[in-house]
């Protein structure tokens, strides 16, 4: 088996709008086509016993033990290979279960999908799945826990910590979309002005003065002091003197820590004599040069956690321990509590896994113990001398025992560092009764605070502190989102995009939209390029002075990563015609209309889908949308669209001259279109389309008639509004047009608009795209020879694969093709068949320059025209 590709899919796509990260892998079965599984001796009993627990997996039987079934039966490895990189996920704590196998049109070739958490780890599986299938065939033994601990690994690595992922999981739970920023806890909330930003439990609005003060210990035991808040006696030293001199003013016991430690890093608890206290400065030393030295103060090491200045949690920590049995050591103990499924390493589980180290040992010494020691039934060994979660702790829910004097406390302690999030340790007999009167004190003030001990304590109530968060950064009433018009289709998508950015802006957004000629935020161009994929609306959506986003989506895209948004407002499908047939298993236009389907599939319920309804492509899919439905038509008495009309549909139509949106028995004539520039005088009919989609799509989103009017007619086409569709250049005696037509649908626009112009001839400059199929190549010259008087053919742009002769050639068949005799020119180089065009037009002539480099072609032209000018100004 060869794997021939693997990409992720990170958002809604063709394969599912639900299930938004997925693998999909192009596999070559090779021989293995020709050998479902029920003809490879013990396939089944082998796969049975390497991954026994695929008997969960129901597949197509739907019921336990049906994969089984269908491999008994006989499937195909495709479909094998399917279910395994679902299951070792699985296996290594990444739970996930959608899966397709579907073939394409190469025979033996499958496309195999199946979902992932994490996309390095959804690669590693599909790799994996098919080393392991193969193995199986072969009848080779097989390391599955290698893969497993390798996947473990990577997960790890990648994943979210406990505490920014429930603040995630929360938001998802509230349709708050969200994406992380980088390959840790930086994470975006919402989208463009709406969005809130965390770093694990650190908000952006959270102080950077609060921050750098709780990680100064000194300045917070100072300022909580200095409120009348207990604090324990001590202070702050930088060597054995400074530390001696503290330890004679309050005396031993003490706790020695690091002025800006975290997560208990360098501290000692507990410590009895200057000896000890020594190694302990030394230790702290370690991690910061000033080290906080205070009185010990017995008691439990209890955390509130407060958010948005109110007290939502507390808890008490206990360090991490084992209990004897009177028969196990230590070291057998500390082995049997960390394979707690709720324990793993570092911050990927509930719980941490107990890590013997120096200071275990020293712990342990002191008691005069060791590993091999056996403790007493019951006896508790303690390991850690610090509470912290990271270090192995176990935590018991408090929170309703808390005491209302601690619980105000708490509070203005937030308020005095300043913090939105905090965490406060205390050390006290109890929190049930006021500290003022059991003697406990406040030991630190900390900025992003873990959560865990919070969300999943090994004893009490569970407590959902995420939602306090989202609570915060979202109160009622504000909203999470930006509104999202996405448009697809094979032509029209650029000049509809900026059509509808056009009449957004001047209503007042700040508008980010996305085209095949750059990213814009207003009317200023951030990023050049096709910038029509999932890493530009991304673009638009991160930015957070964006208030509407207008995104034009190519198919590109979608194959390749699938959307960047999860839900839209109104989705725009301007046509579905032939183009881009042949590439990445799209061959018909029911596969293309397949794709061009994701976008008005992710439109909110309450939203719109608007869809061509001269377009049987279009029409097809509206039994398949949960949402509202409207349609743009040129021809209003067509008879499909006389049926829309009739049963109540909201179309938007030409009539009378004017673009008209019917809405049951209302009629409203928007404006007349020879008023509209963009029309050209109503004499470029695929433009008109553009307006009657983006009016429609504007006034379905609720905005002011007037104002659609007024920016219809603003909407000047030239190369700042419309840069390469309809740009006429006129000189002195000749006209220069550039289109981006690249399509035989483009190519039939611009002979309609064509032939409504009076030219003395008419000359065109034109190319193929080297990865259509030939036909598609062969009708672009066909085309050209019917509206064109004289050809210039320039290819040297766009081969993808082919040669430019081969190019040139089908190009020359289909000019050969026309009845009518032209005459044709071979130039390479676009900006070189530019100037001579120019150099040979006479009064008269309209040249059009068919070009896939828009902004280079502008440039020449306009450099022409500006010097004819200048001329004539000189003259």
């Amino acid at each position: 088996m060869v794997i021939e590709s693997i990409q992720v899919l990170n958002g809604p796509n063709v394969w599912s709008i639900k299930w938004k990260k997925l693998i999909q892998m192009r596999l070559d079965l090779v021989e293995m086509e020709d050998r479902p599984t029920n003809t490879i001796n013990g396939f089944l009993e082998r796969i049975e016993s390497l991954l026994p627990s695929l008997y969960e997996h129901e597949c197509s039987e739907g019921k336990v033990g049906g994969f089984f079934e269908r491999v008994r039966m006989g499937t195909w490895m495709g479909h094998v290979v399917e279910h395994i990189a679902l299951e070792i996920q699985t296996l290594a704590g990444m739970n996930t279960g959608f899966g397709r196998t579907r073939e394409t049109n190469s025979s033996g070739t499958y496309n195999v999908i199946f979902s992932c958490i994490n996309e390095e780890a959804g690669v590693y599986s599909a790799s994996a799945a098919v080393n392991i299938a193969q193995a199986l065939i072969d009848g080779v033994p097989y390391e599955l826990e290698l893969d497993i601990e390798n996947l473990r690994t990577i997960f790890r690595k990648n994943a979210l910590g406990p505490s920014t992922k429930s603040i995630v999981d929360e938001a998802v739970d509230r349709d708050i979309p969200w994406m992380r920023l980088n390959n840790k806890s930086f994470v975006q909330l919402g989208y463009g002005i709406n969005q809130r930003r965390i770093e694990a439990t650190i908000t952006d609005t959270t102080s950077y003065l609060a921050v750098t003060t709780a990680c100064d210990k000194g300045k917070t035991k100072t300022m909580l002091r200095e409120s009348s808040i207990p604090v324990a006696a001590g202070g702050k030293c930088v060597d054995l003197k400074g530390m001696r001199d503290i330890i004679k003013e309050i005396g031993f016991p003490i706790v020695v820590k690091p002025l800006d430690g975290n997560q208990g890093k360098g501290a000692t608890i507990n410590v009895s004599n200057i000896q000890e206290a020594k190694i302990a400065l030394n230790f702290a030393k370690k991690y910061c040069d000033s080290v906080i030295v205070e009185k010990y103060i017995s008691g439990f090491d209890f955390r509130i956690l407060v958010v948005g200045n109110k007290v939502v949690a507390a808890a008490k920590r206990i360090p991490a321990h084992v209990i004897g049995n009177g028969v196990k050591t230590i070291l057998e103990l500390i082995e049997e509590t960390n394979k707690d499924p709720r324990r793993g390493m570092g911050h990927e589980n509930v719980l941490t896994k107990i890590v013997i180290d120096s200071l275990t040992l020293a712990l342990l010494s002191k008691s005069n113990m060791n590993l091999d020691t056996v403790p007493n039934k019951g006896e508790i060994i303690y390991l850690k001398s610090t509470a912290n979660l990271s270090t192995g702790a176990t935590s018991i829910d408090v929170t309703k025992d808390m005491h209302i004097d601690n619980v105000w406390m708490a509070e203005r302690i937030s308020r005095v560092i300043g913090l939105d999030i905090c965490g406060i340790d205390i050390m006290a007999p109890s929190l049930d009764e006021s500290l003022v009167v059991n003697g406990g004190v406040v030991l630190e003030v900390n900025a992003a605070p873990g959560f865990r001990m919070h969300l999943a304590p090994s004893k009490g109530v569970p407590r959902n502190v995420a939602a306090s968060v989202v609570d915060m950064l979202y109160p009622k009433n504000k909203v999470s989102r930006i509104p999202i018009i996405a448009i697809t289709g094979t032509n029209g998508k650029t000049t509809t995009t900026r059509l509808i950015a056009h009449i957004v802006r001047n209503a007042g957004y700040i508008t980010g939209f996305t085209t095949s000629d750059g990213i814009y935020i207003q009317d200023r161009m951030v990023e050049k390029g096709d910038t029509t994929g999932p890493v530009s609306a991304s673009y638009i959506l991160k930015d957070s002075s964006v208030e509407f986003a207008v995104l034009e989506t190519a198919r590109g895209g979608i194959i390749r990563s699938g959307l960047a948004f999860d839900l839209c407002d109104i989705g725009i499908i301007t046509n579905i015609k032939e183009d881009h047939l042949g590439l990445k298993d799209v061959n018909t236009l029911e596969d293309l209309t397949r794709i061009k389907s994701v976008v008005v599939e992710t439109v909110k319920k309450d939203g719109w889908a608007i869809l061509n309804g001269e377009d049987p492509y279009c029409l097809s899919l509206e039994k398949k949308l949960n949402c509202n439905t409207a349609y743009f038509a040129l021809n209003k008495d067509n008879a499909v669209v006389r049926r829309l009309i009739d049963n109540n549909k909201v179309v938007a139509v030409c009539d009378n001259g004017y673009i008209t949106i019917l809405k049951g028995e209302e009629v409203i004539e928007l404006e007349k279109i020879e008023n509209i520039p963009l029309t050209m005088d109503g004499n470029a009919k695929f433009m008109i389309e553009n307006v009657l989609a983006a009016s429609l799509a504007t006034y379905l989103f609720g905005f002011d008639l007037e104002g659609i009017r007024n920016s219809l007619r603003s909407f000047i086409p030239g190369p700042k509004h419309t840069p390469g569709r309809l740009n006429v250049f006129a000189f002195q005696n000749f006209n220069v047009m550039i289109d981006f037509a690249h399509n035989p649908p483009g190519f039939l626009a611009i002979e309609d608009y064509l032939a409504k112009v009076e030219a003395t001839k008419k000359i065109g400059i034109i190319a193929g795209v080297g990865d259509r199929r030939d036909e598609d190549i062969i009708a672009c010259g066909r085309i050209a020879a019917r509206m064109f008087d004289h050809i210039i053919i320039r290819q040297e742009r766009h081969l993808r694969g082919r040669t430019d002769k081969e190019i040139e050639g089908l190009l020359l068949k289909g000019i050969g093709e026309c009845n009518q005799k032209r005459t044709y020119e071979i130039i390479p180089k676009e900006l070189e068949a530019i100037e001579h065009a120019i150099s040979i037009a006479e009064q008269g002539n309209y040249i059009v320059a068919l070009c896939d480099v828009v902004s280079n072609a502008i440039d020449i032209v306009q450099s022409y025209l500006d010097k004819e000018q200048g001329l004539s100004r000189i003259s």
